[in-house]
């Protein structure tokens, strides 16, 4: 019985038409596929750029559309809500998100909700507000999105999230190319790159690589020695602040004498 079936599946997947199966794929590629953080790391910009595989060619009434998001590692994050209160700021509430990109970029061809359906951005998660985990609500009544936008104005101020509209070039519905800046305030971790391809609102095809951002020299030490060490970098830094104010104690005093 379960060998008819099979063959049956089997049969009927070779009378569907070509025509209904995925006919658009992405190839694709990055200008790096590795960040290396130093003590004087400012910043890094990716060229990501590609090519549109079709086996037949494209329907002219619903025009290609390409999107391509950059994600940082997820980490959990607490926003706080500050009022100003008897002459001084302080925070009144506090959410905890479970999940958020320590970065995010979006770069698409044309404005993000003309050219992908809601239901295709809450099933892929490319929007910036659905990129962003769930919300744990300190009380009832609590307006979650205010707190993610707050996040996401914080994060938008210092670069680390970023939406680009019009920012991926498309020639002739077949290569494309954008650049993504990464801001020097990097976590380190695994960003994961996806490309999709839209018409009609519609995702037809996803790619994905990934960017490996690590600290690498002087930081890199700095950072284990830190975490894996604490009580030796406790020390460590002490002692370069004692000959720091040891030096210039002794440099004042000799442009005193003089």
């Amino acid at each position: 019985m379960m060998r008819r079936a099979l063959a049956l599946l089997s049969f009927i997947a070779l009378l569907v038409p070509a025509a209904a199966r995925a006919q658009e794929a992405v190839v694709a590629g990055m200008s790096q596929n590795r960040v290396s953080i130093t003590a004087n790391f400012d910043g890094s910009e990716i060229l990501i750029f590609g090519a549109v595989k079709r086996d037949t060619p494209p329907p002219p009434d619903k025009p290609l559309q390409v999107i391509v998001t950059v994600s940082g590692p997820q980490k959990p994050v607490t926003v706080r809500r500050k009022e100003h209160r008897y002459g001084i700021w302080i925070n009144t509430a506090a959410v905890e998100i479970a999940a958020a990109p320590t970065f995010y970029a979006v770069a698409t061809t044309g404005p993000l909700e003309t050219i992908l359906d809601k239901d295709e951005d809450r099933k892929y998660k490319v929007s910036i507000p659905l990129a962003i985990g769930d919300v744990k609500m300190p009380e009832e009544g609590a307006d979650a999105q205010a707190f993610i936008q707050a996040l996401i104005r914080i994060r938008t101020r210092s670069g680390l999230y970023q939406l680009k509209p019009g920012s991926v070039n498309l020639s002739q519905e077949t290569l494309f190319d954008t650049s993504v800046a990464l801001p020097s305030a990097l976590t380190e971790g695994r960003y994961t790159t996806r490309i999709l391809l839209t018409r009609g609102g519609r995702v037809v095809d996803e790619f994905r690589t990934s960017i490996d951002v690590r600290k690498v020299g002087l930081e890199k030490f700095l950072y284990t020695l830190a975490h894996e060490r604490p009580l030796i970098y406790g020390l460590f830094s002490l002692f370069i602040a004692i000959v720091a104010g040891w030096g210039a104690s002794v440099i004042f005093a000799r442009l005193k004498q003089r």
